[in-house]
């Protein structure tokens, strides 16, 4: 049961603005195209990343007692922000919160990962941080406020794929989790489990290399084709950085980069069906005053192409039909 959480998109303005809209201030984050140690090293300060993975549904979760990678660390939750994950969809969220909630220790310093999270953030991890895992996730699932914010980030979808529905296929299913270093250690947090993950010793500086070998080697446990990873690092407002080092066109594009972000989820939360419906009339209709045989010409034109998409998609998916794009969404 999704509970009233809906599914979000793996997208750095989304998360951003999400942070900005919990009363979180100066992060952000951005998007990492590779597993290349020194494209997080250059984002310093980093306060973690998260990892969005499609959700092994044919394979173990666990090698019984033991995680795939690493060691469960089942005093950690004591000391650490670590909730289970207790109803579908929240997964990003959580991610999110299970990075934030770990740097509100004003005494590290920013270097070292302190987030001002904001009132209601540290009010709520004051209050579950007394509970057992299991209840902090329920505490998160029935927050009405982090709900709310959560599902003003959700993506539209005005239809229903009846056809997937017929087919009895089951769609893919993937999941976001954390990792980020506390304590001088390299944690894993994912909901999922039954206690944070320990990956060793891991300084702040040391943070981009480790991570980047853990994340390798979760990735190589899928088939080589399997290429559907999208990894977020949660680090300082960049706009920070540009007005600390006088760089002009640095903070010039960040700027620009917000803008983009939030024309983006503006449109997210819009249903353009019937304006989609209403172009679609007028095109039409504007076909039509040309005359029947520029109409009829249009029509042709049109099943042309699409016949011609078909046998495209076809042969790049061996014959399968199996081509299409698919929405990373957790």
């Amino acid at each position: 049961m999704s509970g009233g959480w809906n599914t979000i998109e793996s997208d750095a303005g989304v998360f951003t603005y999400l942070l900005d809209n919990l009363g979180v201030k100066n992060v952000q984050f951005e998007e990492l195209l590779s597993l290349d140690p020194d494209a997080l090293a250059q984002l310093h300060p980093v306060y973690g990343v998260i990892f969005l993975f499609k959700f092994p549904t044919d394979a173990p979760y666990q090698a019984g007692e033991k995680p795939l990678d690493g060691t469960f660390d089942n005093d950690a939750s004591e000391h650490l922000f670590f909730a289970a994950q207790t109803i579908q969809n929240a997964c990003g969220t959580q991610a999110l919160l299970s990075v934030l909630l770990n740097k509100t220790d004003p005494s590290a310093g920013d270097d070292a990962g302190f987030v001002d999270v904001g009132d209601a953030l540290r009010d709520f991890r004051e209050f579950t941080m007394v509970l057992p895992p299991e209840f902090r996730g329920e505490a998160l699932s029935n927050s009405e406020l982090i709900r709310d914010v959560h599902n003003s980030f959700a993506k539209s979808s005005p239809f229903v794929d009846e056809t997937q529905r017929q087919s009895g296929e089951a769609e893919d299913a993937f999941h976001f989790i954390a990792y980020t270093p506390i304590g001088g250690t390299l944690y894993e947090l994912d909901g999922l489990q039954p206690a944070p993950i320990s990956h060793g010793p891991c300084a702040q500086d040391e943070f981009p290399v480790k991570v980047m070998d853990v994340l390798q080697r979760r990735i190589a446990r899928y088939d080589a084709t399997e290429i559907r990873f999208n990894l977020l690092a949660m680090v300082r407002d960049l706009r920070i950085r540009a007005r600390e080092i006088g760089d002009s066109e640095l903070l010039a594009r960040e700027q620009r980069k917000r803008s983009d972000w939030r024309f983006e989820n503006a449109l997210r939360r819009h249903n353009f069906v019937g304006f989609a419906g209403e172009v679609l009339k007028g095109v039409v209709a504007a076909k039509l005053k040309e005359g029947g045989p520029a109409y009829d010409k249009w029509i042709d034109q049109a099943k042309e192409k699409m016949q011609k998409r078909i046998e495209e998609r076809k042969k790049s998916s061996g014959g399968g039909g199996g081509g299409d794009d698919v929405d990373m969404e957790g």
